[in-house]
């Protein structure tokens, strides 16, 4: 089975940064394109970054230029590097992942094209 966890989250002062992970199992890494989601409380899940199988990227415009995704084939491991936090960045950030995606799930950052989830890490950023 699919097994998506998500580590790495804590609260952290605003301009600070945090590196979060998550660690994949039960499925063909590179036939699947990965993205990190983040839900802040009251507010919609938001697409924050996304990596398809071949390597293209690409971020919601609330964290271009601070946010890279990544990911270490060998270790079937997704990174999150967040830099210069800001308070609205603040929610639970999950994984998320689904096979043999067509363009537009990393295009769109749409959750409801991903089938797999962890459990989230949550990210707290303070004034």
């Amino acid at each position: 089975a699919v097994q998506l966890v998500e580590s790495g989250g804590g609260s952290v002062q605003a301009g600070g940064s945090l590196k979060l992970s998550c660690a994949a199992s039960g499925f063909t890494w590179s036939r699947y394109c990965m993205g990190w989601f983040r839900q802040a409380p009251g507010k919609e899940r938001e697409g924050i970054a996304g990596i398809d199988h071949d390597g293209t990227t690409n971020y919601g415009d609330s964290v271009k230029g601070r946010f890279t995704i990544s990911k270490d084939n060998a270790r079937n491991i997704l990174y999150l590097q967040m830099n210069s936090l800001k308070p609205e960045d603040t929610g639970m950030y999950y994984c998320a992942a689904e096979s043999l995606c067509p363009p537009q799930n990393i295009a769109t950052l749409d959750s409801f094209l991903f089938a797999y989830w962890g459990q989230g890490t949550q990210v707290t950023v303070s004034s």
